[in-house]
């Protein structure tokens, strides 16, 4: 009896640790497969948008902003959603461009201080909002200029944040697809110690 259970272990074995290897790679795929409307598991700035050229060259606000809140694509035109991004930035802050064209409107919108910029050699504009706009429609700016100062009142965050959009036509894109991976990634400098050199 005992010999025919150790023929039997022998036969089941193998089988069974590849059933077993199977099960737990299907629970994998099935435990870290993205699900409908979950929030991502990372919370650091992620572009989304393939179609938008990385023209960008400079951050609205700031190096490297916190985002408080990313871009949320509505379903329909008219249905909820967040169409920009909101970056943290104190009141007085200033606003760049955040790539080279045009100054398509600067002025109040519903009380708010809006700019926009039409993005040169592309379809593209940029908004920024509540800004106290130191350009003026018509304007040429570069990559990285001052284009106003952060308002202290106007805008829809907890605490002072300016909102930057982009846009093709009407519909609405993730601004954050801007901005290269070197930029969108890019950490402060670190000064590290060098080791085994002798001093001058």
């Amino acid at each position: 009896m005992r010999s025919m259970r150790g023929v039997r272990a022998k036969r089941c074995g193998p089988g069974l640790g590849l059933g077993l290897l199977f099960l737990l790679f299907l629970l994998t795929v099935l435990i870290s497969a993205p699900r409908p409307g979950a929030e991502p598991l990372f919370l650091g700035p992620t572009a989304t948008d393939t179609s938008v050229p990385a023209v960008g060259r400079a951050w609205p606000v700031g190096t490297r902003p916190p985002v408080l809140r990313g871009w949320e694509p509505p379903a329909t035109t008219y249905a909820r959603g967040h169409r920009g991004v909101d970056l943290a930035a104190p009141a007085g802050a200033p606003v760049r461009a955040v790539a080279p064209g045009r100054v398509s409107f600067a002025g109040r919108v519903a009380g708010k201080g809006v700019v926009s910029v039409a993005l040169t050699g592309t379809d593209l504009r940029t908004t920024y909002e509540p800004v106290g706009a130191s350009v003026k429609k018509g304007d040429e700016v570069t990559a990285g200029q001052v284009i106003g100062t952060v308002e202290p009142t106007g805008s829809h965050c907890t605490a002072t944040c300016v909102h930057w959009g982009l846009l093709r036509g009407d519909a609405y894109l993730d601004p954050l697809s801007l901005l290269p991976p070197w930029l969108l990634h890019r950490g402060p400098s670190r000064l590290l110690p060098v080791l085994g050199v002798p001093l001058p």
